[in-house]
């Protein structure tokens, strides 16, 4: 099988990323402890089974016992918990501010490993979601850490047979016992950077799956060829300063979100494929309320709220922070609001970044102007809340917002193992966030793949990522 993907960037497998390119490669490669099913829910991959006390800070998971590693090294605890630990370590780095994220959760953790089988984790704080968090840490054997990023030995259905700056080749490992390979046969990833090239390399038989495709992209491929598409957890919004400026002024963050409209948004800057937002998650992270409406686009409601805005001292002026990439739309994005926006009197100046590891550092570290555009990427409610919105915590993305009342529910969450009972208090919290809008709510995109008929077992994980496996 021929896949091409836009990019090929193979890096330290620990490093938290949300890169989908690596990711559909990583995960052919590599286990970790749990994973989704195709509906979402936690299953077994190398655990086996998992137990949380009832404040959620001690856990002990049960390993299989019959692993084995590419490099035909048998698994055991030691080998998980070097993992874990490793992930924590500054040597591991990031990418787009992601350093020391891993740490941020994980890196006061004290373990204990009862037997060649099983471990123990005491937590620094309660974590009810720590699944959420364990299910992206890829397990390797202890004996290659010490020859980290450049090694790829994980104990996956395929098992790394080269690579190249274009290229990637994985085998079938038959030995896999979390799960088959999808086919007998190699799987070769290649870089194509031309969405062109990639619709029409599937469409002329010189590749068998590609993707990253947009709407438009996807419409052109062959009648013989079949279209995957993902309605993604990827949130593309603006997020707000409520901390300075104009963005502390409730009735103006109301305001921006009535003004724009994202419907046209989503016309313009995805070709109809995206889906509106009704909050800061979608509907496949856990907690989401789906019973909250999203914000109507209604300029008169916009402007009522503004007038409350100007009464409370702002000036009519707003200056928006803009990435020339990631989202690639952004540009646009920042064109149509500002078109928008100008419709209900607000001046909006634009400034466009075009380095975006600095970009993501200047919103990480707080400096960003009235309002940014962003993606929040995790399919992670817990992390989603607790590095953007709860302000006790601060976390990396936070800008400002403050609601106590949020801030105790998502503290409650954390300390709550249930899991109906831990939604509830999520979607409790999940309108009051919305109503506060410290972000102009837009859209998660939908992705498009293109896909041979013969390679119809290719399935596409919750998270967006292509799983080559028997299925579930």
């Amino acid at each position: 099988m021929l896949i091409l993907q836009p990019t090929l960037r193979l890096a330290d497998p620990h490093m938290c990323s949300d890169f989908k390119d690596r990711l559909n490669i990583y995960t052919a490669i590599f286990d970790t402890l749990v994973r989704r099913d195709l509906h979402g829910t936690f299953v077994s991959q190398l655990a086996t089974s998992w137990q949380a006390s009832d404040n959620g800070r001690h856990w002990r998971f049960s390993l299989r016992p019959d692993v084995t590693f590419h490099n035909e090294e048998g698994m055991t605890a030691e080998d998980v918990v070097a993992n874990l630990q490793r992930a924590c370590s500054p040597e591991v780095g990031g990418e787009l501010g992601t350093e020391g994220v891993w740490a941020s959760y994980l890196g006061e953790t004290t373990y204990s490993i009862v037997d060649d089988f099983t471990f123990e984790m005491q937590l620094a704080r309660p974590m009810a979601d720590l699944l959420e968090l364990l299910m992206a840490i890829p397990i390797l054997p202890k004996s290659v850490l010490g020859d980290m990023p450049d090694v790829f030995v994980g104990s996956g259905p395929y098992r790394l047979g080269g690579y190249s700056a274009d290229s990637v080749l994985l085998e079938p490992f038959v030995e896999c016992v979390t799960r088959q390979p999808s086919s007998e046969e190699p799987i070769t990833f290649k870089v194509e950077p031309d969405e062109q090239k990639r619709v029409d390399a599937i469409n002329n038989g010189d590749a068998q799956l590609v993707t990253q495709l947009s709407a438009q992209a996807a419409k052109q491929l062959a009648s013989n060829e079949m279209e995957l598409s993902h309605e993604s957890n990827l949130c593309v919004a603006f997020l707000i300063n409520c901390s300075a400026g104009p963005g502390t002024l409730k009735p103006l963050r109301q305001a921006l979100n009535h003004a724009v409209n994202v419907d046209r948004l989503i016309q313009q800057g995805r070709g109809g494929g995206a889906l509106r937002l009704n909050g800061p998650l979608t509907p496949l992270h856990f907690g989401c309320d789906p019973r909250v409406r999203p914000y109507a686009y209604d300029p008169d409601k916009a402007r009522a709220l503004i007038t409350k805005a100007k009464a409370a001292g702002f000036d009519g002026k707003l200056a928006i922070d803009i990435p020339m990439t990631l989202p690639d739309e952004s540009p646009l994005l920042g064109k149509l609001i500002q078109e928008d926006l100008a419709a209900v009197g607000i001046d909006v100046t634009l400034h466009h970044y075009d380095d975006r590891p600095a970009y993501a550092h200047i919103v990480k570290n707080k400096e960003i102007h009235d309002v940014c555009c962003f993606d929040s990427s995790p399919l992670s409610t817990y992390r989603v809340l607790h590095e953007k919105i709860n302000s006790d915590v601060a976390g990396p993305w936070w800008q400002g917002y403050s609601n106590p009342t949020v801030n105790k529910m998502l503290d409650s969450a954390a300390t709550t193992v249930d899991d109906h009972v831990r939604r509830t208090i999520y979607r409790e919290a999940y309108g009051l966030i919305h109503a506060d809008a410290p972000w102009i709510f837009l859209y998660r995109p939908i992705i498009f793949f293109g896909v041979s008929l013969e390679c119809a077992e290719v399935q596409v994980s919750p998270e967006g990522i292509l799983r080559f496996e028997e299925r579930d």
